[in-house]
């Protein structure tokens, strides 16, 4: 073993220690990493990271994820020698109600925590999100002389990082995009929770990353400080290829007993082994969370380098103004957050149409201007721009700089590099929404992404981490029901809506027409959150907004739409999407039987249910019993709507392959169908 200068080796150790005090207090948590990742961190921490304790927003700092989030107490143990607002008081609550320190990183929860890991790989894809965002507003608004975007993002990751799918998909297209600025430190320890790696990951992962065109090293001994450090410094000159740095490591270093196994992993060391581990590696048993003073100074420089990195940059940005006052306003305000003046003004406006436009395309009008208003808008879709309408034209593609190659079709015209907004991910829909996540935490965009609504599926981890982080991510999901008919039932979504509407923080629209598009477009970009946009591949008619209420009512998630006459309605029709067209009709055979219906367009329950109870109570009246639900997905959900004498129009099994306007039909979406159940409805209630 390489020999390490004193008070390396004793700020090493106190991370390891820290790290396993707080795990001990706890009597939870995996003290595995800490104890064999202690090296490299130490030298990415003092050594490499530009970041600034005093100020973790700094918008130019670099960005450290831990991918493997299973070990936190080692970055809140980070987080506290560097001088970040976290206490030791804090580090003694790991895991605790209310503690800024839970079980695996939450974003934003302690200073200095970039996003929520913890499932494996979804930090190695918000990493190359964030590698993305910076190439990006680095071509924006960097210029001659003016490197004002100019920082790294690097990732702690473990073999289950790089087992998980996403990180396939996702390191697969950081090596295309060739993202320089991305730095993988991957703990090589051969052990993972069940058992050591070799009972089911035995390829040359390095040579994997190869073929995805990363360039790779290898650190033969984790306590290699100078080593490490090299490997960084090689990766950091290694400008046109993402960089992955093997370190062959420990799991558990120093635990006398249980070093090198799995159950080190995932479970306190107990006190015995503990202080066993502490005496071997030379550290006072006594007390706990003991730093020395000499240690806690060392690091606590990083105050001082922060302080002079953040106001070096500064002034460099004040000269920057003088010269480029437009665009350091522009800058300025995204990194602030706010939208431009005017954006939500003179959008498309859709005149009535019986005919009618699939909303999938009304959403493409729509984005396409909102894309010449936010210039802060980025994104696409998992190979399906064409069917899913997320193309912004002349805005160019994010591509690595280069002469576009000559066979490249499809591409949506303007430049070819890094400051095109037109992303595409490929059929990559997990890694679509992780990078989703990365981009917008890294601050100045606003991602959107789309993929068919049965696809949603393959997004569901990183869309609850958006919900969970509450990202500005706009999802866009089209084909949105078994009306898209011949595909069949593989491609027809059923059980999707109401899976999406299970996921706290995420808001689900399901616009009727294209006007009610453009008003969820407004809804989606004034929210600090991810919104779920569900669109429809056939034409909807476009309502007249004369006859009927205005498209507005969107923004309060359920409105009056139609109702035959004032007073107390008969019954109440609640339809979203495509079924408010069949509630409609149902509507009107009830009308001209004398009776007085009230159509409900619901497109939100969300925005709905976050409304004051007076109005909720008014668009849904509780003393009129008589209820319908109209949906032509899953029931699940809607029964708090219309209640115990109430009916839902719903799809309960798998879809089939025909005719969209056939499979409706047989599935009972025709207002016929729905108007009897009606009188049924009304029947019992009354």
């Amino acid at each position: 073993m390489v020999a390490i200068p004193a008070l390396d080796e004793r700020c090493v150790n106190a991370i390891r220690f820290l790290s396993c005090d707080m795990i001990q207090e706890a009597n939870s948590g995996h003290p595995g990493l800490p104890l064999g990742a202690a090296p490299m961190a130490y030298v990415l921490w003092t050594k490499h990271l530009k970041h600034n304790p005093k100020d973790p927003k700094w918008f130019d700092r670099d960005r450290f994820v831990l991918s493997a989030g299973h070990g936190s107490a080692l970055l809140y143990a980070l987080l506290y020698l560097t001088g970040y607002d976290l206490s030791l008081e804090e580090l003694k609550r790991f895991r605790q109600w209310g503690s800024k320190t839970p079980g695996h990183p939450e974003a934003d929860c302690a200073p200095g925590v970039e996003v929520t890991t913890g499932p494996l790989g979804q930090g190695i894809g918000m990493a190359v999100g964030m590698a993305m965002a910076e190439a990006h507003l680095a071509a924006v608004f960097n210029r001659p002389g003016h490197r004002i975007i100019d920082h790294y993002t690097y990732v702690l990751a473990s073999d289950g990082d790089l087992m998980e799918g996403v990180c396939a998909e996702a390191c697969s297209l950081a090596g295309h995009l060739k993202l320089g600025k991305l730095i993988v430190l991957f703990d090589d320890n051969g052990v993972s929770l069940a058992g050591t790696t070799n009972l089911t990951f035995t390829e040359d992962v390095l040579k994997r990353f190869e073929a995805y065109g990363w360039h790779t090293q290898r650190v033969e001994d984790g306590n290699d400080l100078g080593a490490i450090d090299a490997a960084i410094r090689a990766a950091k000159e290694e400008v046109d290829r993402p960089s992955i740095i093997a370190v062959r490591t420990v799991i558990g270093y120093g635990a006398p007993t249980k070093q090198g196994t799995y159950k080190v992993h995932g479970a306190p060391l107990g006190e015995e082994e503990l202080r066993a581990a502490k005496e071997r590696l030379g550290w006072p048993t006594e007390p706990k969370f003991y730093v020395p003073q000499d240690v806690l100074e060392h690091f606590r420089t990083a105050l001082e380098r922060g302080e002079s990195w953040e106001r070096e940059w500064g002034e460099r940005f004040a000269r920057y103004r003088e010269e480029y006052p437009g665009l350091a306003a522009e800058l300025s305000r995204r990194i602030r957050g706010e939208l431009p003046g005017g954006w939500d003004g003179g959008l498309p406006e859709f005149p009535p149409d019986d005919k009618g436009i699939a909303t999938r395309k009304a959403s493409g009008r729509v984005l396409q201007a909102l894309g010449e208003k936010i210039p802060e808008l980025i994104g696409g879709s998992a190979d399906l721009n064409p069917s899913v309408h997320t193309v912004l034209p002349e805005e160019g593609d994010f591509q690595a700089p280069g002469e576009k190659p000559r066979e490249v079709q499809g591409d949506a015209g303007g430049a070819w590099d890094y400051s095109g907004r037109n992303i595409h991910f490929g059929v990559r829909e997990h890694a679509m929404g992780a990078i989703a996540n990365g981009i917008a935490r890294h601050g100045g965009l606003i991602p959107f992404v789309g993929t068919f609504l049965v696809f949603s599926d393959y997004m569901r981890p990183p869309m609850r981490l958006s919900a969970m982080m509450g990202c500005k991510v706009v999802y866009i999901f089209t084909h949105d029901s078994v009306g898209i008919g011949q595909d069949g039932p593989t491609h027809q979504p059923v059980e999707q809506i109401a899976s999406l509407r299970a996921i706290p923080e995420l808001v689900v629209i399901r616009p009727s027409d294209a006007n009610e598009v453009r008003e969820a477009w407004i809804a989606a970009l004034k929210r600090n959150g991810p919104t779920a946009l569900i669109l429809t591949r056939q034409n909807l008619p476009v309502l007249d907004r004369g006859r009927y209420a205005s498209a507005a009512g969107l923004h309060k998630g359920a409105y009056v739409l139609w109702q035959a006459k004032d007073g107390t309605p008969d019954v109440i029709i609640i339809a979203t999407g495509s079924e408010v067209h069949v509630a409609l009709g149902a509507a009107e055979i009830l009308a001209e039987e004398g009776l007085n219906p009230r159509v409900v367009a619901m497109p939100s329950w969300e925005l709905f249910e976050a409304q004051p109870e007076d109005y909720r109570r008014e668009v849904l009246p509780p003393e009129v019993r008589a209820r319908m639900a109209v949906e032509a997905g899953a029931s699940l959900g809607w029964e708090r709507y219309v209640g115990p004498e109430g009916a839902i129009v719903s799809v309960e099994r798998f879809g089939a392959s025909a005719p969209g306007a056939e499979v409706l039909e047989r599935f009972g979406f025709t207002p016929e169908n729905v108007a009897q159940l009606a009188r049924e409805v009304i029947k019992r209630a009354s």
